[in-house]
């Protein structure tokens, strides 16, 4: 597996997960940041009490934001920069297919991604859980949790620490159908 990930983590504003109130992408290679980018994202949707809650993103922040297709032409190239990684990455990755599909954008028809909870799972067995936060713990990384930009870094900084087990991080690498958001059965 290609040592330049691209890690990326989405805030939704509800629990429909259709769209995303941010974004956060960190490009790494051979375990360096080599760029990030950040945005919130003006979802063009209602907002969820528990959401608001857990990400500290409001529709007042959001109402002069770019919209997810405003967007897509600055993020599209980072996210093309190598394989997709993410913390619960079907998750983020159901929320950028949903975004693709509901406005119309056409994108690559499969993608290539890793999860890194699952791989911390298999390769970090020793950590009390899996969950970004406490993998932060564990590892002693900084951490501002729900704050997609913090998180993608974050979930690149886990994805070389289950790099440094030495266990061969290509069978964690899965195929995600973007247009019937799911991902592919392994042959």
């Amino acid at each position: 597996m290609s040592q330049r990930v691209v890690a990326f983590d989405v805030e939704t504003p509800n629990s429909v997960n259709d769209r995303m109130s941010a974004i956060g992408i960190t490009v790494m290679e051979e375990g360096q940041v080599v760029e990030e980018f950040y945005s919130l994202v003006n979802p063009e949707e209602e907002f969820e009490p528990f959401n608001v809650e857990l990400t500290g993103i409001t529709p007042e922040m959001v109402a002069h934001e770019p919209t997810f297709p405003q967007l897509w032409d600055t993020i599209r190239p980072i996210l093309e920069q190598g394989v997709l990684v993410a913390h619960n990455a079907p998750f983020d990755m159901s929320v950028l297919a949903k975004c693709l599909r509901d406005y119309g954008i056409s994108w690559a028809k499969r993608v290539n991604y890793a999860c890194t909870c699952q791989m911390s799972r298999r390769l970090i067995p020793q950590s009390p859980n899996h969950k970004l936060n406490t993998l932060c713990d564990y590892f002693g990384l900084e951490l501002d949790h729900h704050h997609a930009g913090s998180d993608s870094r974050a979930c690149g900084e886990i994805y070389f620490r289950c790099v440094e087990t030495g266990e061969d991080v290509s069978g964690f690498v899965r195929t995600y159908d973007v247009e019937r958001i799911r991902t592919e059965k392994r042959r």
